[in-house]
């Protein structure tokens, strides 16, 4: 039996070999116009911005609320296993009706400057935070942060996360300046009317974006597709790029030999991952059977967007039961087990529900999804922009219940200067929601060790003058 097992293991790792995609080039991507025909010419100034909602569409919402459709039971002692539970979230939709108050919610959402730019012929709308820097404080650096959110997230996610990167440390010398954008197509940011709009797209629309507002070389940090763009944005424009910090990061998971590896590790598990982390990845049937359960609205949505977000978005009790139970099992998959789904342990109602009228107000769900069907169309995948390595330095903030766990071996396959990975000691899916203190150190970490190794690489290059100097003759 082991002779059997080592020959196959062989022929594998050669097969594997054999497979190694060759390398692509970087393509050149085009500012396509994404917009209606009326935004054609319109102006290119940044424009401030504040959310806005007319009292009619709260009332709207309110008496939906009021005269929603009796829910059926769930099943005794189910919880969350066979979806979100109706019993809690009667309670949730109450609470939205009756003490949700959406004036003060709308004053913290208005908090932090905000604007919207036009931006190849759409309007994205972002967050522009600066840092205050106090005035004892001296030689501090500032540097361009771009966050990214992803779905069914919204730029909701980093209300608590900004003041953490634009507060100066004491052990630090720099801050950011955080520019949060809403993802073309969801909340604020307008959607592109025509096909094509892809993550290597988004990653163009959002390069262009900070070159407008005059960055032309910043850091990026995205979660979910947010964490897909900022890959995208270095390796496609790496000298615009100076370090790239996800907390979902996947590496070539659709690559010949990344799935090789994936099944050589369920026979020998040392020779892909760690052993301290090796049950985050097997026994596989067990991880695969927990991502099939969790990613059964991405075949809804990258095969028949409009039709799932038409039927979600047609009632707010729709899009609450659909979108609060990724909050659940996304953030840990045993709190399905629980009557509240665990909701509670890391948000608020409030805050969660501000996410929800994010989606409501701007009937954003729809084009929200379609990002699913434009990267799983046969375009972009035989694009292979997916298989581009990344060279920018790079991190991997990884957090204990997120989707899916990708080894620091498969992740170097793509990640060619990854400076700095961490295993985070909790938290899931939404990380800067969720626990923003430990990202926005890991960030800090990240670029402090960035910065400190250019720091060395210009000493190391500069001439040394004192060796020029010719030393005087001793007598």
């Amino acid at each position: 039996m082991w002779k059997t097992t080592t020959v196959l293991f062989l022929v594998t790792c050669g097969i594997a070999i054999f497979l190694r995609n060759n390398p692509i080039n970087i393509p050149d991507l085009p500012d396509v116009f994404w917009g209606p025909e009326k935004n054609k010419g319109v102006s290119k100034e940044v424009r401030p911005f504040a959310v806005v909602v007319q009292q009619p569409v709260i009332d709207d919402l309110n008496e939906r609320l009021a005269k929603r459709r009796e829910l059926r039971e769930p099943l005794e002692d189910s919880a969350w296993t066979y979806g979100i539970s109706t019993t809690y979230l009667k309670d949730v939709l109450e609470y939205w009706r009756t003490k949700y108050n959406w004036t003060e919610r709308v004053a913290l959402l208005n908090k932090y400057p905000q604007y919207v730019t036009n931006i190849q012929g759409l309007d994205i709308h972002f967050y522009h935070v600066k840092p205050n820097i106090p005035a004892e404080r001296k030689n501090i650096k500032v540097y361009p942060l771009l966050i990214m959110h992803g779905w069914p997230g919204s730029v909701v996610e980093f209300q608590k996360i900004i003041p953490m990167l634009t507060t100066l440390r004491a052990d630090k010398d720099f801050a950011f300046e955080v520019i949060a954008p809403s993802l073309p197509g969801y909340g604020f940011s307008q959607a592109a009317v025509r096909p094509g709009l892809a993550t290597p797209q988004i990653a163009v629309i959002m390069k262009n974006l900070m070159l407008r507002l005059g960055f032309n070389k910043f850091y990026v940090q995205g979660g979910d597709w947010g964490s897909d763009i900022a890959s995208k944005l270095a390796s496609l424009f790496p000298d615009n790029i100076a370090g790239s910090h996800m907390n979902m990061c996947v590496g070539n998971f659709m690559s010949k030999s990344s799935m090789l590896w994936t099944l050589i590790g369920s026979y020998f598990p040392s020779l892909v991952v760690e052993s301290e982390y090796a049950d985050r990845m097997y026994p596989l049937g067990h991880h695969m059977s927990r991502l099939l359960e969790e990613s059964g609205y991405m075949h809804l949505q990258a095969s028949k967007p409009d039709t799932i977000g038409t039927a979600v978005s047609a009632s707010p009790v729709a899009l609450a039961a659909y979108i609060l139970e990724k909050f659940s099992t996304w953030t840990n998959p045993e709190y399905k087990f629980r009557q509240d789904g665990g909701l509670l342990e890391k948000f608020t109602l409030d805050e969660l529900l501000d996410n929800l009228m994010l989606y409501w107000v701007t009937n954003s769900l729809t084009t929200s999804v379609r990002l699913y069907s434009e990267q799983f169309a046969t375009a972009h995948m035989s694009s292979r922009i997916d298989e581009l390595t990344v060279e920018v330095p790079s991190a991997c903030a990884i957090f204990p219940y997120e989707l899916a766990y990708t080894p620091e071996s498969l992740l170097r396959e793509k990640y060619t200067n990854l400076v700095q990975i961490n295993h985070l000691p909790r938290g899931g899916h939404f990380a800067a929601f969720e626990e923003p203190a430990l990202l926005a150190d890991d960030i800090f970490k990240f670029v402090h060790t960035v910065e400190e190794t250019k720091k060395k690489n210009m000493a190391k290059n500069m001439p040394n003058k004192e060796k020029k100097i010719k030393e005087p003759t001793k007598i």
